[in-house]
């Protein structure tokens, strides 16, 4: 079978704010999208009102979007965003790979690591979907403002760069500007660390702890995303740009960030389970925490700041004395 390189129709899978957002800029760039969404209301109202009422209220969307149930009406488009949560991507894939033509591109738009496994992105798709090609797409995003057509900027990574440059062609508008990447790792390890160091900044806002710590919690945790992502093959310099300081700038200093509004109420005292059981998305440094430092310690990255919001999260530890754990460590050398 020969596989078209000329990318068209874009198919996205999963219907949340940032699939449907990724949808949107498809549209705006001249593509007929297909998005596939878990809920039958989802499917319904961007089909007939132009608006995902439950995840994305109030955005217009463009007609050119057509929403499915059917993940086999999106495998037969021209390249497919995966944009389900990270820790869901394998049963996503397994349930896409029957419908799938081998050479399809897929674009991994899911920012994590996954549980049990410690594996990238690439790694989970890739088991699953051996036959396709892969791309990151990753960097300092709020939905709803790429969803609005406000300026943004990605990464897009891809080893290869020919396919690379199709898909940003494809992709690419006035107003959201892809950046080329051939460092798929470095783009992986900044969207997932993100999350987990949004949610040590939000802990911090939560306790009144100051800019000044703030300030300092993204530095020091800037040098923990460099380390896991260089000891896995990934880049420095991919993680000081947009998709590993940009994305960390913006989730750790607005509370637009599920990961940080999150992190701002286990500052203010309130019960994990209370916060996510008042939320229908997801806060994915929450499952990442755990997985990212385990994967540190399998390959001997020191990554106390993570280890901390992990200790939190899943180990019980009461966030004073985790917080004077850090404070206490040794003075060292920046």
């Amino acid at each position: 079978m020969v596989v078209s390189t000329e990318i068209g129709r874009v198919g996205v899978v999963g219907g949340g704010a940032w699939g449907t957002a990724l949808a949107q800029a498809a549209a705006r760039a001249g593509r007929p999208v297909v998005l596939w969404a878990r809920e039958s209301d989802v499917v319904d109202t961007v089909n007939q009102r132009h608006e995902n009422c439950r995840f994305l209220a109030g955005v217009p969307l463009d007609p050119a979007i057509r929403a499915t149930g059917r993940l086999a009406e999106v495998a037969g488009t021209d390249a497919v965003l995966l944009v389900a949560p990270a820790q869901h991507l394998q049963a996503v894939g397994r349930a896409l790979a029957p419908f799938l033509a081998a050479g399809t591109p897929l674009v991994i738009c899911a920012k994590g690591i996954e549980l049990g496994t410690s594996a990238l992105m690439s790694e989970v798709v890739g088991a699953v979907l051996p036959d396709a090609p892969l791309a990151v797409l990753s960097g300092p995003t709020f939905a709803a403002e790429v969803a609005q057509g406000l300026p943004t900027a990605v990464t897009l990574a891809c080893a290869d760069t020919a396919l690379g440059g199709r898909l940003v062609a494809a992709l690419g508008g006035r107003m959201f500007r892809p950046y080329l990447s051939d460092d798929t790792v470095g783009a992986q390890i900044g969207g997932a660390v993100k999350n987990v160091l949004a949610i040590a900044c939000g802990v911090v806002e939560g306790r009144r702890f100051g800019d000044n710590a703030r300030a300092a919690l993204i530095t020091r945790g800037l040098a923990e995303m460099v380390r896991l992502g260089v000891a896995l093959g990934g880049r420095a310099e991919t993680l000081m740009g947009l998709s590993g300081l940009g994305d960390l700038t913006l989730t750790c200093t607005s509370r637009q960030s599920r990961n940080n509004s999150l992190g701002v109420a286990l500052g203010e005292g309130r019960p994990l389970a209370d916060i996510l059981g008042e939320r229908q998305t997801v806060a994915e440094g929450v499952h990442s925490a755990a997985a990212v430092v385990a994967l540190a310690e399998r390959i001997g990255v020191d990554m106390p700041i993570c280890a901390a919001v992990d200790a939190i999260l899943n180990r019980g530890a009461q966030i004073g004395e985790v917080i004077e754990g850090l404070l206490a460590r040794p003075f060292r050398g920046e």
